[in-house]
């Protein structure tokens, strides 16, 4: 009788557990069997797939094949290079930029900033293809093109900007100077007015220069913002595909050639999915790998 009892209650718990908290399952239900359809099965599918030779009408176990085919393979340290170069070369100056926009214009009123806001947050919001043929137009090698005409007016010669193995990757670095600050800019006016006026009210009172006060109060604050900038832009900046691909195909000659062109490339060229499975997968290593360090040595002094 009592686990009979014991049942009951059992039941009786679990039916009012369902009246009272079964409509929230019934709600998260649909984002979690999106999630399961559309990520995790083809994370997974993917997976297996690095380990095949994959065909349509059947696919064969290559084991490590398809890893140890990347690892030595030229053109995929190639594309490493050229990515790692591009990062270094856009990650650090695109930070830079970003924060020396938010400290300018954190000096103007409300609508001022709301104003810039908008204006710099602009190209986030515009087509990638769009953006990419407009730069196609100034990276004209013709006498029309506007680069060229601009240095022009230096007496230089015309310039194949993306013609050139020299001038290729420098140039769509360049293109990232000049546009995409708006999420920065954003985040480091947000953690700017989260600073305490106080802080700097006594540091007027020691007589601190403008340096100073940057030096020891903005920056050491704005660490946390930083930290977060810089892993966001590396991970970006190691899967950038678009401007490759519209602007240059990867060349000349591979030098714009990124690991994300070439995994596009080898899988919807040359329908070697195997191959681009296990570069998509050593490319998701690199980059967790670089976050780690990332936090572990930049993340130290950070407090949030």
């Amino acid at each position: 009788m009592k686990k009979m009892a014991d049942a009951d209650n059992r039941w009786a718990r679990n039916r009012q557990f369902i009246q009272d908290y079964g409509w929230s399952y019934i709600f998260i239900a649909l984002p979690i069997l999106i999630f399961l359809t559309f990520t995790l099965y083809p994370l997974l599918r993917a997976l297996v797939m690095s380990f095949q030779t994959y065909h349509v009408m059947g696919s064969e176990w290559v084991g490590f094949k398809n890893y140890a085919y990347v690892f030595h393979r030229e053109l995929f340290s190639k594309a490493l290079i050229n990515t790692l170069l591009y990062t270094l070369g856009t990650v650090p100056i695109n930070i830079i930029i970003s924060l020396g926009l938010a400290l300018a214009i954190f000096q103007l009123g409300k609508k001022s900033q709301t104003f810039f806001k908008a204006s710099f947050y602009l190209p986030a919001v515009a087509s990638g293809v769009t953006i990419s043929l407009v730069w196609l137009f100034i990276y004209d090698p013709m006498p029309e093109g506007l680069m060229n005409q601009f240095i022009h007016l230096f007496g230089f010669a015309n310039v194949n900007w993306l013609g050139k193995v020299d001038t290729a990757l420098l140039s769509l670095m360049f293109l990232t100077f000049l546009g995409g600050h708006g999420s920065g800019l954003i985040l480091y006016l947000a953690s700017l007015g989260g600073i305490p006026k106080t802080i700097y009210e006594a540091a007027d009172i020691d007589a601190a220069s403008t340096w100073s006060k940057f030096r020891n109060i903005t920056w050491p604050l704005l660490k946390p913002t930083t930290l977060y900038m810089l892993v966001i832009n590396v991970i970006g900046s190691f899967q950038v595909f678009m401007s490759a691909y519209l602007m240059t195909s990867g060349g000349p000659d591979h030098a714009t050639t990124t690991i994300a062109y070439l995994i596009y490339q080898d899988a919807f060229e040359y329908f070697e999915f195997g191959v681009a499975a296990a570069e998509s997968f050593i490319l998701a290593l690199i980059i967790v790998a670089i976050s780690v360090l990332q936090f572990k040595y930049m993340g130290s002094d950070v407090e949030y």
